[in-house]
């Protein structure tokens, strides 16, 4: 890519990351995605952030195991580290479409927020609901069988919920300007 075409790019991002606010692009956005595109681009956006959620609630929930931690450090850790790899996943990727540092933050709040918050309420309303799991170990079934659970009924759950964030043009909609760059 020549400079010229680079700087072309840097800017088309730019404004792109501009307009996520813009109340037209959302009516774009919400008019273009129904049926089952809408739907198949909200289990898209649901899995990614079930990705960046498993993987923290994972290792939270395992470092705090190992470590003895109480349920409330225990589950504090697990969500603190799903929304930093939640966050984390989206920002890399509108990086690599040339946003600045802080455009990709501003798009990452507004695509995930709501989905990963969705995520770990399920998640871990799950985990407490059932008997035993917080108290077992790392090398129990129960602990990985609540954990696998916990994330299937959060990614059920959050579904929708990104299905009709998306049909406002919210939520993993701002994304969608980036998914081509």
């Amino acid at each position: 890519m020549t400079r010229d075409q680079q700087h072309s790019h840097h800017q088309s991002v730019a404004v792109a990351a501009e307009s996520i606010q813009d109340e037209p692009v959302r009516q774009h956005h919400a008019a273009a995605a129904s049926g089952r595109e809408l739907t198949r681009s909200a289990i898209s956006a649901t899995l990614h952030c079930l990705t960046g959620c498993a993987i923290g609630e994972i290792l939270g929930m395992a470092l705090a195991t190992w470590w003895g931690w109480s349920n409330g450090p225990s589950i504090a850790l697990a969500i603190v580290l799903a929304f930093a790899f939640g966050y984390g996943l989206s920002i890399s990727a509108v990086l690599r479409a040339g946003l600045s540092p802080r455009q990709a933050i501003a798009v990452a709040l507004a695509a995930d927020t709501v989905s990963i918050l969705t995520m770990e309420i399920m998640d871990n309303a799950v985990i407490l609901a059932v008997p035993g799991a917080m108290e077992s170990g790392l090398a129990d079934l129960l602990f990985w069988g609540t954990l696998a659970m916990s994330l299937a009924v959060a990614f059920v759950v959050t579904v929708p919920v990104n299905r009709a964030l998306i049909a406002r043009g919210k939520g993993h909609a701002v994304m969608h300007a980036f998914h081509h760059h």
